[in-house]
């Protein structure tokens, strides 16, 4: 088997190395101390945001993308994601650790492209979906303002928030960035919710095999 066809063939698996390296690298920040809920909200937001302009980009260069709304781009999804980013960034981003200044600093490094787990997430996913059109693969996408990603980061928001003020902060001794324990804790259900991702795409991958 010939590298390029070696590396198609993986490029046309990529929701197994894009769950695989989402694990490796918030584990890894979990390890060094790393880790809030606001890193994992805004991953999603940015996932969403990504996926959404990428997607807007190739809609007519992928002659194999199937658009889900007819390839009509809306401005309410584009404004949508900017309420959710202010809501983030003061709510998770400062309201909601503002009794705890390493979770704060910890946010601030995340906000500001600091992290360098969060910022490897992020590379790779912006270089995945460049290289699922690159490739020509058969994918839907959604440019509209309920998409998959656009459901996972509204759960993943009320998740963040039970975690926040029933956990979090009732535990604040425990669920700190620097203990390892309660940050794999506060990790498994967005390792769910990145679960369900797969899922709610997986049609995809029915696509590829017709």
């Amino acid at each position: 088997m010939s590298l390029p066809t070696a590396f198609y063939d993986q490029i046309k698996n990529y929701r197994k190395w894009d769950f695989i390296i989402f694990l490796s690298l918030t584990l890894l920040s979990v390890l060094n101390g790393q880790t809030t809920v606001f890193y994992l909200i805004y991953f999603f937001w940015w996932n969403a945001l990504v996926q959404l302009a990428v997607d807007f980009y190739f809609r007519n260069r992928n002659e194999y993308a199937i658009c889900e709304n007819k390839e009509k781009f809306e401005f309410s999804s584009l404004f949508l994601m900017g309420i959710y980013w202010v809501f983030i960034v003061v709510f998770f981003g400062f309201i909601a650790g503002s009794d705890n200044h390493e979770i704060i600093f910890t946010n601030m490094e995340v906000l500001f492209f600091q992290n360098w787990f969060f910022n490897g997430n992020l590379i790779f996913i912006l270089i995945e979906r460049i290289l699922i059109h690159k490739t020509k693969q058969p994918v839907k996408i959604y440019l509209s303002a309920f998409s998959p990603n656009a459901i996972v980061l509204h759960i993943s928001i009320i998740v963040g928030g039970v975690v926040m003020f029933f956990v979090v902060r009732n535990y604040p001794e425990i669920f700190t960035p620097e203990n390892r324990w309660g940050s794999a804790l506060i990790v498994l259900p967005f390792l769910l919710l990145k679960i369900i991702i797969q899922y709610l795409t997986k049609s995809d991958n029915q696509l590829q095999k017709n």
